[in-house]
């Protein structure tokens, strides 16, 4: 793993190659790149996330920290006709995702930056596998950034590892959002915890 991948531009020179992965339990010819995160495949985290999490529903859909694309693509392919924003910071994680999307017929992804985001956008669903190595200041900015923009009845889910903090992060969310939110552990699986925040309707 390149240690800056969650950087906006990765350092070294871009060594770009094919992928064969399954997603939405079709394999698919994919590319990919050195310099982002889990270049080889889907790493162990994501894999857990798209077995545990239930189809994605809603017209609008939200993936944090994108990467080339397993979450984003997977929305998009469960869900055509829905909105896919794949956010990251790392512009070739950007630009692979909308590569991969454009591979795979799919018009309606998003690969965009934090800040090209439309501000008052609000998301159905939020898959994530959130960049826990960024730091804990960075990753609670993060979260906060966009947890909150769930719309009512929304559900986001995110995978984390026991050993990374899981646990702590899930009571942490839990007091930061408190009223009109309900956080919980849906699921343990080697070692990665599924934690789901939903937005309760009024």
């Amino acid at each position: 793993m390149d240690s800056h991948y969650f950087s906006a531009q990765p350092s070294g020179p871009e060594t770009r190659k094919p992928l064969r992965t399954v997603l939405a339990g079709v394999e698919r010819t994919l590319v990919t790149s050195s310099g982002i995160f889990s270049s080889d495949g889907i790493d162990k985290g994501t894999r857990i996330l798209l077995a545990e999490a239930p189809d994605p529903v809603g017209p609008r859909m939200l993936d944090i920290g994108c990467g080339w694309g397993p979450l984003a693509l997977t929305m998009a392919l469960l869900a055509p006709d829905a909105e896919v924003v794949a956010v990251d910071v790392n512009e070739r994680a950007l630009a692979l995702t909308a590569e991969n999307a454009k591979l795979l017929g799919l018009g309606k992804v998003l690969a965009q930056r934090p800040e090209e985001v439309d501000a008052a956008a609000t998301f159905d669903t939020i898959w994530s596998n959130p960049p826990i190595r960024v730091g804990k200041d960075e990753l609670h900015a993060l979260l906060l950034k966009w947890l909150p923009r769930l719309s009512p009845g929304g559900s986001a889910w995110l995978v984390v590892q026991k050993n990374l903090g899981a646990d702590s992060l899930q009571k942490w969310i839990a007091d930061q959002l408190a009223d009109g939110f309900e956080v919980s552990r849906t699921a343990t699986s080697k070692s990665f915890r599924i934690i789901r925040v939903e937005r309760l309707t009024a």
